[in-house]
């Protein structure tokens, strides 16, 4: 069965132990900094690997080709791994109130993004778990339903992926 047509996907994930949520924490504050070397190195890595294509794309119309469907790996290395525990979590671990707050304030900035600016292509948003744990995926697909979004197949017990499509320039 698909995490979406699953009913009890969609309720807040059951509360996790305080004693394994502050484990978690203490190994977060540990891996930050080397996380954040590697990416400084793979940006490094990056920066240099850019200027050679640089060079070599202006000789090669295939190169540049190639070049371009490479431009996702620089959002690659920079997402947090699943296990990692921030602070808030460990605060409102299990605090239905606090996220749903949290999830209404993210809701309502990013519509209000989106509603401004007109983009060509209508964007894509994805809410991790992270950011909805208290409150449950339920609660975000029918809050950002009010406001407009519409909800794309998601794996709710990772994210939830939301499209606005009263962006798109192409509305009639």
């Amino acid at each position: 069965m698909n995490s979406s047509e699953d009913p009890a996907a969609w309720e807040p994930p059951p509360v996790r132990p305080r004693g394994r949520l502050a484990a978690r924490f203490v190994a977060s504050l540990l891996y930050a900094p080397l996380h954040v070397l590697l990416c400084l190195a793979i940006l490094g890595v990056l920066v240099v690997w850019g200027a050679v294509m640089d060079v070599v794309t202006a000789f090669s119309e295939r190169a540049e080709k190639a070049a371009d469907r490479q431009g996702d790996l620089l959002t690659a290395p920079t997402a947090w791994p699943s296990w990692c525990v921030g602070l808030r979590e460990l605060r409102h671990e299990g605090d239905a109130g606090y996220y749903r707050a949290h999830v209404d304030r993210a809701i309502v900035r990013r519509t209000a993004q989106v509603s401004r600016s007109r983009p060509t292509a209508p964007p894509n948003w994805r809410i991790p778990l992270r950011d909805y744990r208290g409150a449950g995926a339920r609660y975000v697909a029918e809050r950002a339903l009010a406001q407009g979004w519409q909800l794309r197949p998601s794996d709710v017990r990772k994210e939830v992926h939301l499209y606005w499509s009263t962006a798109s320039p192409y509305k009639s």
